[in-house]
């Protein structure tokens, strides 16, 4: 598999791990949108919400639990912005399920 966030969670190419467990990383993202941005990824490849299996929910529970506990931990008291794009028309660029965890400014409606 040629998946770009696979390599990046198997440890194959660097990146500033903020947060790694059995089945979830955490990094910064290289190309940030906010002061922190923040990506969460499951190890498991899963190309986007569209493609969630039925047994997947504890794992989406658990990416969604190390988002804010990663945002928390990154500072982000006054607030943040927890995005999830699904697709080429929702802006997703890399196809690897993931969460943008944003902060450190004000976040406006609507968002693009």
């Amino acid at each position: 598999m040629d998946c770009l966030f696979c390599k990046i969670a198997a440890g194959e190419i660097p990146a500033r791990m903020l947060y790694q467990d059995e089945q979830v990383v955490a990094f910064a993202d290289i190309n940030p949108q906010a002061p922190t941005h923040i990506l969460v990824l499951p190890r498991k490849h899963i190309q986007s919400p569209a493609h969630l299996e039925e047994g997947d929910e504890a794992l989406l529970g658990h990416l969604l639990s190390v988002s804010v506990a990663v945002a928390k931990k990154e500072g982000l008291v006054r607030g943040f912005r927890t995005v999830i794009n699904s697709g080429e028309e929702g802006g997703q660029t890399v196809d690897h399920l993931h969460v943008h965890v944003l902060g450190g400014r004000p976040m406006h409606w609507p968002p693009g």
